[in-house]
C-alpha cells in the first residue's frame, strides 16, 4: 500500500506558484513537481479561514458537519469535536504509521491535542504563528514586539498581536521551546519530517501544515520593502517541500503519493506581506469595499494552489480543471490504503483517484462554499459552485489592505458568474437572460439538496469556550511563558528528548 504525504501551505495565494501565474520565480521546487506530476487549477480549499479549512481536510467533512466553523484561540478549550474521525485514526487502524508536523489550530487543550487524535508523532506548533509573542518577530503588520524577557506587569495586548502569551514549540506533547525561533522553524521542520519519512514504519502518513505564508515573521524586516519579506518565505516554504520531495523519493522509493495544497486563499489585509491571487480577483466586490480573497466565498479566497506527485502513478507534466476540493484527500486516501470510510455520517469530500491518475476530468457537479468570517453566520452555506457556475446568496468583502470591509449583501435572487467567460466574477449573468433562466431551476435544487443532505446528517458541534488555562505555558511565572533552559530536544532527533517543561 502506498504511503502518503500531505504538504499544506498557510494563506498561499493561487498566483503565488510559477507553475500557475508565470510571474512568479520564487518557487522552483513547487514548479518543479507540476512538471513531474498533476496540477489541479480549479481546486478549492473546504473554507476560506485555518481551522475549518483543516478540519474539513482531516475529516472529508465540510465545517456544517465537523462542527468547525470559525478559528480557535491561544485560550480555546476545545477544538475539532471528539466524536469526528480524523484521516489520521483511520489510516493508523489500517496499519499505518502516522505524523503531523507544523501548524495544527484545532485544539490543543486535553485530548483535543494531535497526539490524541491519531497521529503517532507531532511536531510544531499549536495554531499560527502570529498567535504568540517570539524573540524573533519579523514581518508583521501592524508590527508585533518581540516577547518579554524580564519579569512584568502583563504588556497591554496590541492589535493583532498577543505580547502575553508565548508562541510555544511542541514535540507531542511537551512543550520543548517556548517562545519558538521562527528562524529555524522550516530547517527543524524538515530535519523531524526528514527522520520520520526514514524511521516510520511502511506505510505511512505524513501531515506537514507548513507555517508559511501566513505572516512572514521568520523574515526580517528592517529596512527592506515587505514586498522581498514575502518572495523571502515564498522561497523558505518552496526549498522546504524540496527537502520534503527530496526526502520523499530517497526512502519511499517511489511508494509515497505527495500531495501538495494551499488552506485557503491569501490574507490581503496584510497588504504586501499578502500573497497574489492570480486572476481571481472578485472584481465585482472591489468597488463595494474590503478585500475578495481570504474569509470569503470569491474565488480567491477558496482557489488555492494544488498539486499531485507519485512517480509512475500521477501523471507527469499534466493540468487538470477537474473541480475539486482538500476534502477530496481523506476518501481518496482511505480508498487508496483499502481502508473503510468512518460509518453513521456523509461525506462532502469523493474518492478523486480517477482523475488523481489522468483517467478522468470530472470531479465535484456541486461544491459548497461556507462563510468563513467576511459576511454570514459562521459555516453556513450561502455560495456554491454548480460546474462552471458560481452562486451567491450572500456577499462580502472582508478587511482590505486600505482598512475597508465590503457590506454584507444578500441576494434573491442570486447573483451567478459564469467563471468559463468571467474568471474575474467582474459581471454576474443577467437574471432575464435566457442562460440565467434556465440555469436557475438547477441551482435552486441542487441548493436545496445540499442543505437537506447536511440537516439531516450526524452533525457535530464544536466547543469554542475559553480559558486562561487553556493556554499552553511552559513557565507561567513568567510574563511571557519562557522557557529559560536551552532546549536540548531540538538537536538531531533523540528518543525521550523533550523534558524541558
Amino acid at each position: 500500500r502506498p504511503s502518503f504525504i500531505i504538504i499544506l501551505a498557510d494563506d498561499l495565494g493561487w498566483g503565488d506558484v510559477g507553475a500557475n501565474w508565470p510571474a512568479t520565480k520564487d518557487t522552483p521546487n513547487l514548479d518543479e513537481l507540476a512538471e513531474q506530476g498533476t496540477r489541479f487549477v480549479d481546486f478549492h480549499a473546504a473554507a476560506s479561514t485555518c481551522s475549518p479549512s483543516r478540519a474539513a481536510l482531516l475529516t472529508g467533512r465540510l465545517g456544517a458537519r465537523n462542527g468547525v466553523t470559525r478559528n480557535f484561540a491561544a485560550s480555546a478549550r476545545g477544538g475539532l469535536p471528539l466524536n469526528e474521525t480524523t484521516l489520521a485514526e483511520v489510516l493508523r487502524a489500517a496499519g499505518y504509521s502516522t505524523a503531523a508536523i507544523g501548524k495544527w489550530h484545532l485544539g490543543h487543550h486535553g485530548r483535543y491535542h494531535p497526539s490524541f487524535r491519531g497521529f503517532d508523532y507531532y511536531f510544531g506548533i499549536p495554531y499560527s504563528h502570529d498567535m504568540g509573542c517570539t524573540d524573533t518577530p519579523g514581518c508583521n503588520l501592524p508590527p508585533c514586539p518581540a516577547c518579554a524577557r524580564l519579569d512584568a506587569a502583563p504588556s497591554h495586548m496590541r492589535r493583532d498581536c498577543y505580547t502575553e502569551v508565548a508562541l510555544p514549540l511542541f514535540e507531542n506533547v511537551t512543550i520543548v521551546q517556548q517562545p519558538v525561533n521562527l528562524s529555524s522553524l522550516a530547517a527543524l521542520y524538515a530535519e523531524r519530517a526528514s527522520w520520520f519519512i526514514r524511521r516510520a514504519r511502511r506505510p505511512f502518513l505524513l501531515y506537514v501544515a507548513l507555517a508559511h505564508v501566513h505572516v512572514p515573521l521568520a523574515a526580517p524586516c528592517g529596512g527592506r520593502p515587505r514586498r522581498r519579506a514575502y518572495a523571502a518565505a515564498l522561497r523558505d516554504m518552496d526549498a522546504l517541500v524540496g527537502s520534503l520531495k527530496r526526502a520523499a523519493d530517497g526512502a519511499a522509493h517511489g511508494a509515497a503519493l505527495l500531495w501538495f495544497a494551499g488552506d485557503n486563499g491569501p490574507w490581503a489585509q496584510k497588504c504586501e506581506l499578502a500573497g497574489d491571487v492570480g486572476p481571481f480577483v472578485g472584481a465585482w466586490q472591489r468597488p463595494r469595499g474590503g478585500s475578495s480573497a481570504k474569509q470569503t466565498t470569491w474565488e480567491g479566497g477558496h482557489r488555492v494552489p494544488a498539486l499531485a506527485y507519485w512517480p509512475g502513478r500521477v501523471p507527469a507534466n499534466r493540468s487538470s480543471a477537474a473541480l475539486l476540493s482538500t476534502m477530496d484527500i481523506f476518501p481518496t486516501l482511505v480508498a487508496l490504503a483499502g481502508a473503510e470510510l468512518p460509518p453513521n455520517r456523509r461525506f462532502d469530500g469523493l474518492d478523486v483517484s480517477p482523475v488523481l491518475f489522468g483517467h478522468s476530468d470530472t470531479g465535484h457537479k456541486i461544491l459548497l462554499h461556507p462563510n468563513s468570517g467576511a459576511a454570514g453566520k459562521d459555516g453556513e452555506i450561502e455560495a456554491l459552485r454548480v460546474a462552471q457556475y458560481k452562486v451567491f446568496y450572500t456577499t462580502g468583502g472582508a478587511r482590505a489592505c486600505d482598512g475597508s470591509v465590503g457590506p454584507e449583501e444578500h441576494h434573491e435572487p442570486p447573483l451567478i458568474f459564469n467563471l468559463n467567460h468571467d474568471i474575474r466574477e467582474q459581471e454576474p449573468l443577467d437574471v432575464a437572460s435566457r442562460e440565467y433562466q434556465d440555469l436557475l431551476p438547477a441551482v435552486r435544487r441542487a441548493y436545496a439538496e445540499a442543505l437537506w443532505d447536511i440537516a439531516t446528517d450526524n452533525v457535530s458541534v464544536a466547543d469554542y469556550s475559553q480559558d486562561p488555562a487553556a493556554i499552553p505555558c511552559c513557565s507561567a511565572q513568567h510574563v511571557a511563558c519562557r522557557c529559560h533552559a536551552a532546549p536540548a530536544a531540538l538537536h538531531p532527533h533523540t528518543e525521550g528528548a523533550g523534558q524541558l517543561c
